[in-house]
């Protein structure tokens, strides 16, 4: 019997609040999960992760296979000791990762077979060596071996890509065992097209797993296409079941994905755009670079509880970005990790109580208003 358990405290329309438990902490969901790519959130210790309000962070197969190798860590005692954060940890499966960065990939229904993009090595993942590698890694939610295919694409194609995936979950399921205190998810896939993704959850749920992600999405499609597919996509998957959209994305993506939905986010967004001087507010966005800032003694945003915008002026700022100093990197993404959590935490009060709606229109109002006016 799994330890790890998915309450639903509140409904508002589809947007869902409620409590992932885990042995190694709960989840609250909606929830955004920082993205740790190679066991660190770049720029961040894993405290201050913590102390933007992350319950959970995300760690990425294909990249620590490679290096340092999941044997390594799994000597090291595991990842949640190797990078020194004790809260839940999931990791995705290495199937995105295959399809975008690996040079020379092979396609067959064992697997795939790639070269390194660090250093030519040919390596190899099948369903179950992705569960044995993210077993060796010890996270507490395991993702299934999927492939997902670029979009756009034919409908053949991309059928044959899902019925694929489907194959391959069962044999993650299959190699995944009995692992009291961790949960495997299945990731649902078909492309844009409705009966695709009733085919591919409707296999997924006979299967039986323990939360199911949306897959497939994000990968160049826009948000219009995406929020049409999440309009009965969500809706096709079992609903006492934790539900996960896999790399999103924005803010206005994550809200509209939430009130379609969706319990689980993450992306790289926030930590990557803070090292290139991209600032997320509830004002919407700003770049730090810009010379309107050099002179500014305000803050990025006076009502953020953030270290940049508590302690820092927007000239500070400005200048540690130009100059090229590592604390910049490190304000800016504290800032926009902070801001993305108390996007989550907002929708998790509006959601209980029962005033969603109203606050999505407050959220889109503020940032359609735009960044305060130049001093």
């Amino acid at each position: 019997m799994t330890l790890i358990t998915f309450r639903k405290d509140a409904t508002d329309g589809k947007a869902r609040t409620g409590v992932l438990s885990t042995p190694r902490g709960d989840i609250r969901t909606p929830a955004f999960m920082p993205v740790g790519t190679a066991a660190t959130v770049k720029a961040m210790l894993p405290e201050s992760v913590a102390a933007t309000g992350a319950d959970i962070l995300l760690g990425n197969t294909y990249h620590l296979m490679l290096r340092p190798t999941a044997e390594r860590i799994d000597r090291l005692g595991g990842l949640h000791r190797f990078m020194n954060w004790d809260k839940p940890i999931l990791t995705d499966s290495g199937g995105f990762q295959v399809m975008s960065l690996a040079a020379l990939r092979k396609l067959t229904e064992k697997g795939v077979t790639f070269k390194s993009h660090i250093d030519g090595s040919r390596h190899e993942i099948t369903p179950e060596r992705s569960m044995e590698i993210q077993k060796l890694l010890g996270s507490d939610i395991v993702m299934c071996f999927d492939e997902c295919p670029a979009l756009p694409a034919d409908k053949t194609r991309i059928a044959q890509s899902m019925r694929l995936s489907m194959r391959w979950a069962q044999r993650s399921r299959d190699a995944f065992g009995d692992r009291p205190g961790h949960a495997l998810f299945g990731i649902q896939q078909g492309g844009l097209e409705q009966d695709l993704r009733a085919e591919s959850a409707a296999a997924l749920t006979e299967i039986g797993f323990d939360g199911y992600a949306v897959g497939g999405l994000a990968v160049g499609e826009g948000q219009e296409a995406m929020f049409g597919c999440l309009d009965f996509a969500s809706d096709q998957l079992p609903q006492d079941k934790p539900r996960y959209l896999m790399g999103v994305g924005k803010p206005d993506d994550i809200v509209g994905a939430v009130a379609r939905g969706i319990d689980m986010m993450d992306c790289v967004l926030p930590s990557r755009s803070g090292r290139t001087g991209q600032v997320f507010t509830r004002h919407g966005v700003l770049n730090i670079k810009n010379a309107r800032h050099q002179d500014d003694p305000r803050p990025i945003d006076d009502a953020c509880t953030c270290p940049a915008c508590t302690k820092y002026s927007r000239a500070y700022l400005h200048h540690v970005f130009r100059s090229q100093e590592m604390i910049s990197s490190m304000l800016l993404t504290w800032h926009n990790l902070h801001y993305f959590q108390q996007i989550m935490d907002g929708m998790r009060k509006a959601i209980a109580a029962g005033t969603f709606t109203r606050w999505q229109a407050d959220f889109h109002a503020n940032r359609a208003g735009g960044d305060i006016e130049q001093l």
